[in-house]
């Protein structure tokens, strides 16, 4: 096997990035940019701690995340199971990268920057959803941001709807922790239960 181990294989193999690809990244939300985060419901969380990397998955209402400023950005923490992985890293180690999807379209966007948590009353009660607040905010200082080409989405065939999965053929949440806890905890009345579980604890 023949591993690459410098920054210099990687430019023999790879040459240098062309200039579409250095003038696309900004240091702050520009307008194009802005469309973009205000029209995307889900973007992927990157966080790092000492245990490792982790990514998350953060979905809402289109424009959850919210331009405060034009280098800062918002995300309230939504309902969840309570791990906190992310949030766990991020008061460790402020680095985080977020990557935009937009149902429909190839362009995703990337941000890299550097957040903090807030418990704010105030900010908290401004992303409140049928009346219910997020415990905490994601706050991200924008260090760079730009645009990725839609190669990933056009081979994958992200938004092809003859392409979906039919959920049957994969496994259920239930059915996975069953197999991983000697059928003590998920099971059949998990899947059953989760839908109208999930509906009361949206937010």
């Amino acid at each position: 096997m023949t591993v690459i181990s410098t920054t210099e294989q990687l430019e023999a193999i790879y040459g240098f990035p062309n200039d579409a690809s250095m003038v696309k990244v900004a240091d702050r939300v520009t307008p194009p940019y802005r469309v973009l985060i205000e029209k995307s419901p889900f973007a992927a969380l990157a966080t790092c701690g000492p245990e490792g990397l982790d990514c998350s998955p953060r979905g809402d209402l289109a424009g959850f995340v919210r331009i405060h400023n034009e280098t800062t950005l918002m995300m309230p923490d939504r309902r969840g199971n309570n791990r906190v992985d992310s949030l766990r890293n991020i008061v460790r180690d402020p680095r985080v990268a977020l990557l935009f999807l937009i149902p429909g379209s190839g362009t995703t966007l990337r941000v890299n920057g550097r957040a903090h948590l807030s418990a704010d009353p105030e900010l908290l009660a401004s992303f409140a959803m049928e009346g219910k607040t997020p415990r905490t905010v994601i706050v991200m200082e924008i260090q760079e941001l730009y645009f990725q080409c839609a190669r990933a989405i056009v081979r994958s065939d992200l938004w092809n709807p003859d392409k979906r999965v039919d959920p049957r053929r994969l496994p259920t949440p239930g059915e996975i922790l069953a197999g991983m806890s000697d059928n003590e905890v998920g099971g059949e009345k998990y899947d059953k239960e989760w839908p109208e579980r999930a509906a009361q604890t949206l937010w």
